[in-house]
This record gives structure tokens, C-alpha cells and sequence, in this order.
């Protein structure tokens, strides 16, 4: 089990400043099945000596056992155990910030009343000014209504806002847009279309995020009917888009044909559903389709997929993605030699890299190192830049492109902390929407 997935905590103790003290701790984490990260000094004196120490454990059992264990340590007692993650968290990570200084009477004035009675004027005779007068401009709506949080399912909206404020943070990063993250207490679709339409105005692009499959499908397609504005859900293309680019880079590094090879994609929810589809595209050939669900076959047969099972896909796949949420679900003994595996459930994939690796696979990844996060935040950089009021299949696929062309060579996918990529998605999107005729004002490229 890799760092990463595992629960770290941030210990700090007093030690006695005795030979052996400090060793015996570590050998206690040790044997009780912890890991150690970072030591760091805090204060030392003649007598003692106070350090943080970063543990790792693999469950809340393992926890208590590894902190009994380093509590019982002679010559240690613990002053303070923190949760490094809830700190980071504490009252939220994100906030609404002025740009301006408010500092006098006179910039009062000019932020205020009576100055911005000349801007409201303005934009009354002539709405589009508003796109270069307020925050619409920047402004990109994250919704969700809490029914599919990441790998933990239907949670509810409010236990799923620090997710949403992790993706405000990424664009307000990566790209400069200020995600609003916006919470609905109601799963009726009717109620999510009809109260977002109501709110649009105040944006330049709407994400839908974590909204259970199939009702994402027709939220999405009823709510871009209804609004000039792009409307993207990001568990489906944006993860379409990032599976493509790295399919394309894995394909060259390990010299398989992408538009030859048989694809087979487990689990058709909404990452699945977009995956596939994108995929057929791209290539021009069915791809096999794998689901619990009969209605989910209906909906991938009817995109021009093939309905299969997962024995069939492991048994005829060059290819194989899973997203069902199943840990586990792909067996070492069903993998082929020379199959490429992405298994992107999170926190835990159908198949670990390491088990899919040794039984023969070419190339095995997980959702760790194959994440969205190099998708949405180009893709809605480009399309509200050039005010397209939606975003084309060809979009996705000129965004997929510009990801793949960046990875540096052996690797599956380009840094995704690397603001250039998330430029040149962000250049290709809006390139492309020129090309289709569909940008409504000059493109000029977001320099932060």
C-alpha cells in the first residue's frame, strides 16, 4: 500500500534525552506495522528533546496500535496528535477576496455607490459588457447535489463541498477561474436543471460534479439546452479526455496501434458511458462494454458500443479500463500477458499496478496517476475565453491531444501541477472552437 492511500498522522513527542530512546520509538512504530515519514525537530534542551514525527498506518486499528505502542515507549510521552489533512481543511479552503484595497473615501467611491452606478448603466443598455466589468468573466459554477462523491457514494451535498472546494482551488490555480461551489439539496432532476438555469446569469460556465449516473446524463443535456454558457460534467468528459491522452501516450510507449487495438471498458456509469464513447470516436471502431446495470448496456449499445461481461473483455481486450467503484473486481489470473490496465476506481482500483503488472500486463495504472485533474481546467479556460456557448466532442478530443503531445517521453501523462499543459489544453479548446465557428469574441490567452 503506497503513502498516498494510507492514514498519516503528525505526532509530536517529548523524549528523554537518553542514549537509545528515540531508536526504540521508531523500532515500535515499526512493530506495530507503522511506517515513518518526515522527523522534524522542534526544541531540544539538556533533558529533552520535543519532535514531530509523521506516521503511517493502513487503517484506524493499525493507528491506535502504532500510538499505544509509541505511548508505552520508555522515556516518551506524546504532547499532541494532529490530522494534518483536517488542518488543511479547517474552516474551508477557499474564500471571496477584493481585489481592490478599500483604503479611502475616494476608491469607496469608485468600487461603491455613486461610481458604480455608471458601470450598472452600462451594462444595462449593452449586456455583454458585463462579460468585461464584473466577475462573470471568471466566474465558473461547481454543482452538485452529493449522490456520487468521489468513491464514496451518495453522502449528500453539504459532506461533499470539501470537494468541491478542492476543485475551486485547482482552477483559481491552475488557470485563473474562481469556482463557486454550489450546493443542492434535492436529487430531483427537474429542481437541479431548473434551479441552476435560474442562477446561470452569475456565471461564464457551469461543472457539474459527483451527480449519480444515469440522472448526469439528462442534467447535463437539458441544462446546455436551456443555457448560451458551457455546461460541462467533469466526471464524464473530463475523465474521457485524460483516459484518451493517456491511452495515446501508452499505446506509442509500448508500440500498440490505438485505432487497432480492441478496447474493452468496465463499468458504464458516467466515466465509463464518456470513456467509451470518446474512445469510439477517437478510433472509429466499437469498443466492449461491461455493467451490473442492464439499462447501462442499453444506453453503450445504443452510443455503438459492444454489451459484454467482464470474462469477455479480459479474454479478448487488448485495453482494459475499469471505473465500477469495485476493488478487487479484475483477479491476477484474468490479465493477459501484453494488456494495458487502467484501473481508476478510487481510493482503491479494480486491479493494483504492481498485481496487474506481474501477471503480465504491458502497462497498468491506476487512478492516482490517470486523474481528471488535467482535464476540466484547460477545457473551461479555453471555451470561456472564446464565450462558446458549449463545448463540441471535437473540443474534448483537441484537449486530449494537447495533453497527450506533453507528456514527456516514457510517461503515461504530463505533470498535472504543470500550468503550461493546462495552457495548451486551454489554447487547444479554444482554437478549436474558431475553427467550428463557434467563439463568440477574440481569443486571448489567460497569462497569470
Amino acid at each position: 500500500m503506497s503513502f498516498e492511500s494510507r492514514i498519516m498522522r503528525t505526532v509530536r513527542v517529548r523524549n528523554i534525552q537518553e542514549h537509545g530512546v528515540l531508536a526504540n520509538l521508531l523500532n515500535a512504530i515499526a512493530q506495530a506495522g507503522g511506517s515513518v515519514g518526515t522527523i522534524s525537530l522542534i526544541w531540544e534542551a539538556h533533558h529533552n528533546v520535543e519532535r514531530d514525527i509523521a506516521i503511517y498506518a493502513d487503517d484506524e486499528t493499525q493507528l491506535e496500535k502504532i500510538l499505544a505502542a509509541m505511548a508505552a515507549n520508555q522515556g516518551t510521552q506524546i504532547l499532541e496528535i494532529r490530522d494534518q489533512v483536517l488542518e488543511m481543511h479547517r474552516l474551508g479552503k477557499i474564500a471571496v477576496r477584493s481585489r481592490f484595497i478599500i483604503d479611502s473615501p475616494s476608491t469607496l467611491r469608485r468600487v461603491y455607490t455613486p461610481g458604480v452606478a455608471e458601470v450598472c448603466m452600462k451594462i444595462a443598455k449593452d449586456p455583454s459588457l458585463a462579460r468585461r466589468y464584473t466577475a462573470i468573466s471568471h466566474l465558473v459554477a461547481i454543482v452538485t447535489d452529493g449522490t456520487a462523491i468521489l468513491g464514496l457514494g451518495d453522502i449528500g451535498p453539504v459532506a461533499g463541498m470539501p470537494v468541491m472546494e478542492g476543485k475551486a482551488m485547482l482552477m483559481e490555480t491552475l488557470v485563473g477561474l474562481s469556482g463557486m461551489p454550489i450546493l443542492l439539496d434535492t436529487k430531483d432532476s427537474d429542481k437541479i436543471v431548473d434551479t441552476v438555469a435560474t442562477i446561470a446569469p452569475t456565471f461564464a460556465a457551469i461543472q457539474l460534479e459527483d451527480i449519480s449516473a444515469p440522472r448526469c446524463f439528462d442534467i447535463e443535456a437539458n441544462l446546455q439546452k436551456r443555457l448560451d454558457i458551457p455546461v460541462m460534467h467533469d466526471d464524464q468528459h473530463g475523465t474521457a479526455v485524460v483516459v484518451t491522452a493517456a491511452l495515446t501516450s501508452i499505446c506509442y510507449n509500448v508500440r500498440t496501434n490505438l485505432t487497432k487495438a480492441t478496447i474493452g471498458q468496465i463499468g458504464l456509469g458516467a466515466a465509463g458511458l464518456a470513456t467509451g464513447k470518446m474512445l469510439m470516436e477517437v478510433t472509429g471502431k466499437p469498443v466492449m462494454g461491461a455493467d451490473i446495470s442492464e439499462k447501462a448496456l442499453e444506453r453503450f449499445k445504443e452510443a455503438g458500443g459492444i454489451p459484454a461481461t467482464l470474462e469477455e473483455i479480459m479474454a479478448k481486450a487488448d485495453i482494459v479500463i475499469g471505473t465500477t467503484g469495485c476493488p478487487g473486481l479484475i483477479k491476477p489470473e484474468m490479465v493477459r500477458k501484453g494488456q494495458i490496465i487502467l484501473a481508476l476506481s478510487n481510493p482503491n482500483p479494480e486491479i493494483s499496478p504492481d498485481d496487474a503488472a506481474n501477471a503480465g500486463a504491458a502497462c497498468a495504472t491506476d487512478g492516482r496517476s490517470v486523474n481528471n485533474i488535467l482535464g476540466f481546467p484547460g477545457i473551461l479556460r479555453g471555451i470561456i475565453d472564446v464565450q462558446a456557448p458549449y463545448i463540441s466532442p471535437e473540443m474534448y478530443q483537441a484537449a486530449a491531444e494537447a495533453i497527450a503531445n506533453l507528456t514527456p517521453s516514457g510517461e503515461i501523462i504530463p505533470d498535472p501541477l504543470d500550468k503550461k499543459v493546462h495552457r495548451a489544453v486551454a489554447a487547444a479548446v479554444a482554437k478549436k472552437a474558431i475553427e467550428q465557428g463557434l467563439a463568440r469574441s477574440e481569443y486571448v490567452p489567460y497569462v497569470d
